[in-house]
C-alpha cells in the first residue's frame, strides 16, 4: 500500500515538473496574462489619452500667440509660452466679454455683427460659426432638449436634439428639426419629421444624451 502511494507521490512530481516546463511561469497562463494586459490597458489607456489630447490642445492655444522662441535641432524657430499664452488667451475673453455686457460697447458689436453678416463671402462663413458656437453656449442654446426620434423603422429610434420647434420655413409647421450626431465623430444628420415621431426623454440630461450617442452606447446614463 505505501508503495503505491510513493509510486503515486512520484508520478505527480514529475508531473508538476513536466508542467513547470512547458509553463514557466507557473500557475500563470497565458489566456490569464492576456486577460490581465487587457485589464491594464482599460485603466490605462483613457488616462494617458485624455492626458494627451489635454496636452495637445493646451499647447496648440497656448502657442497661438509667439511670445517665446526656441530653436529645434533643425535651427527653425518654434514658439514656447508654457502657459503664458493660454493665460492671455483666457484673460482676452474674459475681458472682451466682460466690456461687451456694456450697453455702448454692446451697440458697436452689434454693428460689426451687422457688417459682417452682410458682407458678401464672409457671410457664409461668419454667420455659420457663430451659430455653431451659439448653439452649444449663446443665449440660442440648441442642444439642451435630448429626444428620441423615429426616422427608420416603427420600432427603431435614433437619440438626436432638438434644434427648431418647427419648420414653418419650410412649409411643414407641423415638424421639429432634429439634429442626430454619430457616434465616434464630430458629424451628424438634420432631419424635420413630424411631431409625433418625436418622444422626450425628460429624465436625461442633454450632456448624457451626447455621451451616450458619441460612445455609441458604451457610457452609462445616469438616472
Amino acid at each position: 500500500m505505501k508503495g503505491k502511494q510513493g509510486q503515486a507521490r512520484i508520478f505527480a512530481y514529475f508531473t508538476q515538473i513536466q508542467r513547470m516546463a512547458t509553463n514557466p511561469l507557473g500557475i500563470f497562463h497565458w489566456r490569464k496574462l492576456f486577460q490581465y494586459f487587457l485589464q491594464g490597458l482599460l485603466i490605462v489607456a483613457p488616462v494617458v489619452i485624455t492626458g494627451y489630447l489635454i496636452y495637445w490642445m493646451v499647447t496648440t492655444i497656448d502657442n497661438l500667440i509667439p511670445i517665446f522662441e526656441v530653436k529645434d535641432i533643425n535651427g527653425n524657430s518654434i514658439p514656447r509660452n508654457y502657459g503664458l499664452g493660454i493665460l492671455m488667451i483666457v484673460a482676452a475673453l474674459i475681458l472682451i466679454g466682460f466690456v461687451s455686457s456694456n450697453f455702448f460697447a454692446q451697440r458697436l458689436i452689434d454693428m460689426f455683427d451687422s457688417l459682417l453678416e452682410k458682407t458678401p463671402g464672409i457671410k457664409f462663413i461668419y454667420s455659420s460659426v457663430k451659430d455653431f458656437f451659439e448653439a452649444f453656449a449663446g443665449s440660442k442654446k440648441k442642444f439642451n432638449h435630448p429626444v428620441l426620434v423615429n426616422v427608420d423603422g416603427p420600432d427603431v429610434w435614433r437619440i438626436g436634439f432638438i434644434t427648431q420647434e418647427d419648420a414653418h420655413q419650410f412649409g411643414l409647421a407641423e415638424h421639429m428639426t432634429v439634429y442626430v450626431p454619430h457616434s465616434y465623430a464630430i458629424s451628424g444628420i438634420t432631419y424635420i419629421v413630424p411631431k409625433e415621431k418625436i418622444r422626450a426623454v425628460p429624465n436625461v440630461s442633454s450632456t448624457d444624451a451626447m455621451k451616450f450617442v458619441v460612445s455609441g452606447g458604451v457610457t452609462d446614463v445616469e438616472d
